[in-house]
C-alpha cells in the first residue's frame, strides 16, 4: 500500500528555520544536502510508515499515535491516519521535545 505524505505548516516552518540556520552558520550547499537527506527519509514513509517508533516522551504518558523517524541528527515526528502520513515536526535530536510541544499546543 502506498500512503500520501503531507508536511503540516509547523514542519514546513521547521525546515525553513533549519535551512536558514545551516546556510547562515555553515553554507547553503550544506543546508541543501541536509534538506535532501530529510526529504529522502520523508519519502520512505510513502511505503513503510510503521518503520518509525513511538516517541518515548509521549509513550510515557500514554500517547501512542505519534511516531518518529531519525534522519541523524534530526527527528521527523509524524502521525499515520488511514492512508495518510502527516509530518508534524522536524527537529534536531538535542532539542527539548517537551518544551516544543508545550509551545505549539499553547499557540
Amino acid at each position: 500500500m502506498t500512503y500520501n505524505v503531507y508536511i503540516v505548516k509547523d514542519a514546513e516552518e521547521d525546515l525553513y528555520e533549519l535551512y536558514r540556520y545551516i546556510a547562515t552558520y555553515d553554507s547553503s550547499e550544506k543546508a541543501e544536502k541536509v534538506l535532501m537527506k530529510i526529504e529522502e527519509a520523508c519519502k520512505s514513509l510513502l511505503t513503510f510508515p510503521l518503520r518509525g517508533h513511538v516517541l518515548p516522551e509521549l509513550e510515557r504518558i500514554g500517547v501512542l499515535e505519534y511516531r518518529q523517524l531519525i534522519s541523524n541528527p534530526y527527528r521527523i515526528i509524524y502521525e499515520i491516519k488511514e492512508s495518510a502520513v502527516y509530518i508534524h515536526s522536524i527537529l534536531h535530536s538535542q532539542r527539548n521535545l517537551s518544551e516544543l510541544l508545550e509551545k505549539r499546543l499553547l499557540r
